[in-house]
Order: C-alpha cells, then structure tokens, then sequence
C-alpha cells in the first residue's frame, strides 16, 4: 500500500513537473518573439512620423483654421501615397473618454470642439500629436511652466512616459500612435465601466478599431 502510494505522488510530481516545465517553456518563446518583434517594428510601419508633421504643417497652411479642409488635404494626400489602401474614409466620428478626458475622434488609420483636460496614459507606444486647430497644454511633475504646443506642432510622448494635458478650447488634431496598439485599448476602455457607462459608444468604437486594425494586419501591417 505505501509503495502505491509513493508511486502515486511520484506521478503526480513528475506530471506537475511536465506541466510547469512546458509552461516555462512557453513563456520563453512568447518572450523571446515579443522581444524580436520589438525590435523589427520598424517592419511593419507605412507612416514617417517626419512626414505625419510636415503635411499636417502644410495642409495648416493651405486651409488654415478651416479644420474640414484641413484633415480632408491629410486624406487626399495618404490616399494618393498608399494608393488607396490601409485608410479609412468614412467620417466615423464616436466619442471617446479616457484618463477622464472627454472628446470626439474619426478614425483615419486603425478630436474636441468645446476642450478637455485629462491624463495621456502610459501607453506601449511612441505617441504623436500633430495640432491641426488650437492649442495643447502638457505638464510633467516636477516642471513649473507647461508645455505649448500650438497649432502647427506635434506633441511626442514616448512609450512609456506619462503627462497631464489640456485643451482650453476648440483642438483638433492627427493622432498618430506607434508601436503596440492593442494594449492601449485598456486606457481607452476603463472610463466606460467606471464613470460613463456608455455603451453604445464602446460598441461604436471596438467595431471601427477592430475592423480597421484586423484589415489592415491581414495586409501585413500591425
């Protein structure tokens, strides 16, 4: 009886064994692919952020403050350098409350008319805001001025890295995030079950963002 057992906990010890030895093993290939993939994401981009900036500068100086024109100039153009592909073109405007900030976004590739003030997040991508109307405040603990960024210029927050922003009034501008999106969307998601229960609007959004990011993966682009 005592050598069943014995051999009875030498099984299970040896199947637990198994199961924490192929786990282990898992985890360091899902690593080691993360890691790799990381470092080649350089692979998978269409957009330069340089070039993100000088046709948000250029479309600013075509229309000026006439903001409509403004993105459709930034459409037109992506669309003749992609031929077509990658973009979105239906003008799919949903709300979006994040870090307790409120606002209104159309989905180019996957702002706010009356101004917001909240917290950026701390994303797992470089994110580059492009002011195309109005003005952004950012403030980093420790500073005693903030940061301006008017129209014309672009607001880098590195992977990472966390601020405060504002918009006193009408802003709008081209949001570009690069690097792992699909983290992100967690920042995006929490004010509705926590504050806003908006529903709808978190329907609206996760079937655009996941209809553009699911396509535009199948073309080879993260």
């Amino acid at each position: 009886m005592a050598s069943q057992k014995n051999t009875n906990a030498s099984s299970r010890s040896a199947a637990g064994f198994s199961i924490l030895t192929i786990l282990a093993l898992v985890l360091a290939l899902l690593t080691a692919l993360f890691v790799y993939l990381d470092k080649h994401l350089e692979w998978f981009y269409i957009f330069e952020p340089a070039h993100l900036h000088d046709l948000a500068q250029r479309a600013i100086a075509a229309h000026g403050n006439d903001t409509r024109s403004v993105v459709n100039y930034i459409v037109q153009e992506l669309d003749q350098k992609l031929s077509g592909k990658y973009l979105n073109f239906d003008e799919e405007w949903v709300f979006n409350n994040a870090g307790g900030a409120m606002g209104a976004m159309y989905i180019i590739h996957a702002r706010t008319a009356i101004g917001t003030e909240g917290h950026t997040g701390r994303h797992t991508a470089d994110d580059y805001f492009h002011i195309l109307q109005g003005t952004q405040l950012a403030y980093t603990p420790g500073s005693y001025e903030p940061e301006v960024y008017p129209q014309g210029s672009v607001h880098h927050l590195p992977r990472g890295e966390v601020k405060q922003y504002k918009m006193e009034s009408s802003c709008f501008a081209l949001e570009y995030a690069r690097g792992w999106i699909p983290p992100m969307l967690g920042f995006g998601y929490a004010d509705t079950f926590t504050s806003t229960l908006d529903f709808p609007t978190l329907w609206a959004t996760t079937r655009i963002t996941a209809r553009e990011m699911i396509g535009n993966l199948l073309q080879g682009k993260l």
